[in-house]
């Protein structure tokens, strides 16, 4: 799964840091996320498209190998 978090944070100059409070995760957890290591949980994906305001299809880009978990 790719996503636009990183596209997104640096559009509103928001840093790895911010992200990871506002969304009560750790900076690691969203630099992961940023590198396609960490597939977030519904809630977290939920979260982090809230807090820009997009559709959660449009933070995260599932492609047909997702389809098989």
């Amino acid at each position: 799964m790719k996503t636009r978090i990183m596209e997104f944070r640096k559009e509103k100059k928001v840093t790895q840091e911010e992200l990871a409070d506002a969304v009560n995760v750790t900076r690691q957890t969203i630099i992961s996320l940023e590198n396609g290591k960490y597939k977030a949980s519904l809630i977290l994906a939920h979260k982090i498209s809230q807090y820009f305001g997009v559709a959660i299809e449009e933070m995260f880009l599932f492609d047909k190998e997702d389809e098989n978990l």
